[in-house]
């Protein structure tokens, strides 16, 4: 069946359909990863985007269970030079057409997408609409252009209740803006009790958990469409230490009084070079946003800069002069993508330990005859502190303890 995707400056690309018929319009944007293409297609960061894989072979090897970054994939179409119908791949289950065909998402193959990926460097991101209909290019212009800009994407992709999944060393707090699995199943391996809970939290709520620290989720969408979260953050910055990834960077930005933009094509892929300020190294890292913090707006701000974009010179990381808080623009835990940065999560933990042993009450050699005493009063400290738990725990429905979204 033939399909066309047409752009809002009236470029026009006809091709074959996959997936599903359904017509539906997003703004188009380009991945330069070579693989990973699953990943891509349930990251909720995408989610309102048409997406076009810069790698021309795309669904060789087939989808599985184990590769979604969420519960669905949230794109709103794909568009590919090849799409493999006969996938090889020992974990592969079943091809990619299948799966965007269950979640009713339109996909157009044998298109030419170098050019259309030169279109989106040259003219900036533009909104597209893909169809397998047969309304003339001037309908179709007039249906995109008709078609409202979202701002609501991360109430779409945020989990609508707290759940927790659980461990035995520090308690952190997910404020869930559209977080990728990959971002929990690193937390949890490294035996963290997680308790991802939805982005319209207060910080009050996020208190009453009764977390060890505090990890903002990346998120699709502009960072100023969710005002509450900047305000949340803004209270919680000085309270608990804060890690931000991708749009929790942004919010974090936001919430200490910089500013951000729209870039022009954003940065999308798995190959993408940051320069780390403090080694010198560079690092290649994963990357999925439309925005980044503007650089002159730090200066009156208590943030400095630790990482930069070593192609376009963009802010890619941020810590606080005072408080315990830092973030990243880009994904150090992949998925897919390069670990170089992984260690941002050992770095957000230790922090977590050295927050609370600065926080610990001093004693005085003259109190050390009374060493059993407090030996005791420790006891009770622990537990009192396990009560508190215990008793947000019962808050949390026994589901949603349970089951997060790389569950399924």
């Amino acid at each position: 069946m033939k399909a066309r995707l047409i752009l809002e400056d009236g470029t026009l690309f006809t091709g074959i359909s996959f997936g599903s018929d359904k017509q539906m319009t997003g703004e188009v944007v380009f991945n330069t990863g070579i693989t990973g293409y699953q990943e891509v297609l349930s990251d909720p960061s995408y989610c309102g985007q048409i997406v076009t894989m810069t790698q021309p072979l795309i669904g060789n090897y087939g989808i599985n269970r184990e590769d979604f970054e969420a519960i669905r994939p949230w794109i709103h179409g794909f568009a590919v030079r090849r799409h493999e119908t006969a996938p090889s791949n020992w974990r592969s289950e079943y091809d990619l057409g299948t799966l965007l065909k269950e979640y009713d998402i339109p996909g157009i193959s044998d298109i030419d997408t170098r050019m259309l990926t030169r279109r989106l460097r040259n003219r900036g991101t533009l909104r597209g609409l893909i169809t397998t209909g047969s309304a003339s290019t001037e309908e179709l212009l007039e249906q995109l252009k008709a078609t409202a800009t979202l701002h609501d994407q991360v109430n779409q992709v945020s989990t609508p209740r707290a759940y927790r999944v659980p461990g035995n060393k520090q308690r952190v707090v997910v404020i869930d803006y559209g977080s990728k699995s990959g971002i929990v199943r690193e937390l949890g391996d490294r035996g963290c009790d997680v308790i991802v809970v939805p982005h319209t939290s207060s910080a009050e709520e996020i208190n009453r958990h009764n977390p060890d620290g505090v990890l903002l989720s990346n998120g699709p969408g502009d960072p100023k469409d969710v005002p509450q979260a900047i305000q949340t953050v803004r209270e919680l910055i000085g309270q608990l230490p804060l890690f931000g990834i991708c749009l929790g960077h942004q919010l974090f930005a936001l919430a200490s009084g910089a500013d951000t933009t729209k870039l022009k094509f954003g940065h999308r892929g798995s190959n993408h070079p940051v320069k780390e300020v403090a080694s010198g190294r560079c690092l290649i890292t994963s990357q999925n946003h439309s925005y980044s913090v503007l650089e002159e707006t730090l200066d009156d701000t208590d943030l400095e800069i630790t990482h930069i974009n070593n192609n376009d010179g963009s802010v890619e990381g941020l810590k606080h002069k005072s408080a315990p808080a830092f973030s990243v623009q880009f994904h150090p835990e992949a998925a897919p993508g390069p670990t170089d940065s992984n260690r941002l999560f050992d770095e957000f933990l230790q922090m977590i330990d050295e927050f609370k042993a600065s926080r610990a009450p001093f004693v005085s050699s003259t109190t050390k005859s009374r060493e059993a005493a407090s030996m005791t009063g420790a006891r009770t400290v622990a537990s009192h502190q396990q009560a508190k738990r215990q008793e947000a725990d019962v808050a949390t429905p026994p589901m949603e303890k349970v089951l997060a979204p790389s569950a399924f």
